[in-house]
């Protein structure tokens, strides 16, 4: 909605509110002059003329002062479109009827009333009431001294609170785990929440050895009840800072994606997409000498001070299952002992996956993933639904174009491309600073690797610039497509800080691009990678992982019906145990390990 048009709201909101005191003014002149009639016929004129003009006055004061009383009720004074969530007031309210929802504004509704039902508040008076770790009871169900490799345990887990009474619902924020540390191995398990305070927690034992189990309570479901509302109240828990330059003048001023603020702004739509992002107009400058952008975290929270205890260090990521043994894991079949047999114990790791890799297809674009997606051996990702084989990465990638485009988890595959390929060659674009658009190009082999980040937000200290940034959906409409083609996307990480409808708004958008691209491409290959896991103790309100996993389940949801694949970085870097929003090479070279499958 621009910023015109809300002036118009302004003034007529003015109007109305004169009117009514008008109406008053009059409603009580007219008791008064019966009253005045009954008294004392006396100084009727003199009173009758002197409310006339206290009601006059009243009028020409409210005129004069709508843009403060407008203020005073707390609306947004700038909107970059309709904002359809269910928290916006204007939804709640309107003051004039709006126009239908669009297609997408419907879509972000219906996700957004999804989430509210999975997500119910959870109000706590004290923290003893909330879920506690060290309480709550797990319990393998038909325990063994030995299992085999393939089988699946189960745990029962009872959540109590810090008094040790039983929970009465769910929504744990839970991350389970197995691992053998020795073997380099790692799996995620598999979480079912009875929404009664009990959980089924599931692991399949996809290797053989001395296995530990692991169930972190993240966040408590007060803690993920809180997390929620806060996300959903504000835009400002981060500002940005953009730089305007003109001539020799530089000027700073605060940018963003709502601005509470009644100073002119610099207004940066996509009228299609209904994506905008403001600033506060510097004096004497124009719109389009903004040229570079930084954020700052501002010390705004939605928090309550009772909240904010669930996330102080001591409270994030507790371990449930901190007594429990490590279990035994045998191989008890024939295909297992046949494996083991004649295998010298240099080539044992080798073997054990070649038998696994041999007993299913190779993985390719379309293949339904599962929960586990798979699990890690020797430090190598072995998926459960397919096979993934040693790709010769010049090779695969002769006569090429791939296209990275997101954020910085995307930079780093970029950044791995050349130190893995050493006839690439980078292409100076005359850009500067680490988020800069990034091209690499071998000459001989054909092949052309590009990154170029998301647009706004981009959250981080570090000045970017702004010259070149557009919305993904633009890049992606610009791109001609075809079977030599190949795009990857990562949207997640900057997103967290701000309210659930940007992210889905977002994410809807680059669907319909996608959508576009294969109907007059359909060979194109479009691969959409999830967000990696990240540091726990890391700022929970603005960067939590349960703000990634809500976002990770809402882009599987918006990409099913599409001809894409899914990398599922989430999964992996829960087996790996990563913890870091960049993770080491080794585990991006998996993840890229998936796309040359796919590609080759």
């Amino acid at each position: 909605m621009s910023q015109k048009n809300f002036k118009c709201f302004q003034r007529l909101f003015a109007f109305l509110f004169c009117f009514v005191v008008c109406f008053c003014a009059c409603f009580c002149i007219v008791s008064c002059r019966i009253l005045i009639m009954k008294i004392s016929m006396i100084n009727y004129k003199s009173l009758w003329a002197l409310l006339f003009i206290l009601a006059s006055w009243i009028a020409f004061t409210v005129f004069q002062n709508s843009t403060k009383i407008w203020s005073a009720l707390n609306l947004p004074i700038s909107l970059h479109h309709w904002n359809n969530s269910i928290k916006s007031l204007f939804l709640k309210a309107p003051l004039i009827p709006l126009k239908p929802l669009t297609e997408t504004e419907l879509r972000i509704k219906e996700i957004i009333e999804k989430l509210d039902q999975q997500i119910p508040p959870r109000p706590f008076t004290h923290m003893n009431t909330t879920t506690s770790a060290t309480h709550s009871t797990a319990t393998i169900l038909n325990p063994r001294d030995t299992y085999c490799r393939g089988d699946q345990l189960d745990i029962l887990l009872e959540m109590r609170d810090h008094l040790g009474h039983r929970k009465q619902y769910g929504g744990d924020f839970l991350r389970a785990r197995m691992s053998s540390p020795a073997l380099m191995a790692g799996a995620s398990g598999k979480v079912t929440d009875f929404n009664n305070g009990t959980y089924l927690v599931s692991f399949t034992l996809f290797w053989e050895g001395q296995v530990s189990l692991s169930l972190l309570l993240i966040h408590p479901s007060e803690g993920v009840s809180a997390l929620w509302s806060a996300r959903n109240q504000g835009y400002d828990r981060v500002i940005f800072i953009g730089q305007f330059v003109n001539g020799t003048s530089q000027v700073q001023s605060e940018c963003g994606l709502i601005l509470n603020t009644n100073a002119e702004l610099c207004q940066y739509l996509d009228n299609r997409d209904q994506e905008a992002f403001y600033c506060v107009r510097p004096q004497h400058m124009p719109c389009a000498a903004l040229t570079h952008m930084h954020s700052e975290n501002k010390k705004v929270s939605y928090l309550s001070k009772q909240e904010k205890s669930l996330f102080e260090r001591s409270n994030v990521g507790v371990e449930i299952m901190e007594k429990f043994n490590t279990i035994s894991v045998s191989k008890c079949n024939i295909l297992s002992a046949l494996c083991s047999s004649g295998l010298s114990k240099v080539g044992q790791d080798t073997s054990y996956l070649e038998e696994t890799v041999a007993k299913k297809e190779k993985c390719k674009v379309g293949m339904t993933s599962t929960i586990p997606s798979g699990h890690v051996w020797r430090n190598t990702w072995n998926p459960v639904s397919c096979s993934l084989a040693t790709v010769k990465m010049k090779e695969c990638l002769r006569g090429k174009l791939i296209y990275l485009m997101g954020d910085s988890t995307m930079r780093q595959w970029m950044e791995y491309f050349k130190a893995s390929i050493n006839t690439l060659k980078s292409v100076d674009l005359h850009e500067s600073g680490k988020l800069q658009h990034q091209l690499a190009v071998d000459l001989d082999r054909n092949i052309n690797i590009q990154w170029q980040k998301h647009c706004y937000p981009l959250v981080g200290s570090m000045t970017y610039s702004v010259k070149e940034m557009e919305y993904l959906t633009r890049a992606i409409d610009r791109t001609g497509g075809e079977k030599n083609t190949v795009i990857v996307i990562s949207l997640g990480q900057h997103f967290r800080p701000f309210p659930i409808d940007v992210f889905i708004r977002r994410a809807l958008n680059v669907h319909k691009a996608i959508k576009r691209l294969l109907l007059r491409s359909p060979d194109t290959m479009v691969i959409i990678k999830t967000e990696n896991i990240r540091e726990m103790y890391n700022d929970a309100e603005r960067f939590s992982d349960f703000h990634g996993y809500i976002q990770y389940l809402i882009i599987k949801d918006i990409f099913q019906d599409l001809s894409v694949s899914i990398i599922d970085a989430w999964d992996i870097t829960i087996a790996y145990g990563t913890n870091d929003v960049h993770p080491p090479q080794h585990v991006v070279g998996n993840q890229i390990n998936i796309l040359l499958n796919y590609i080759c």
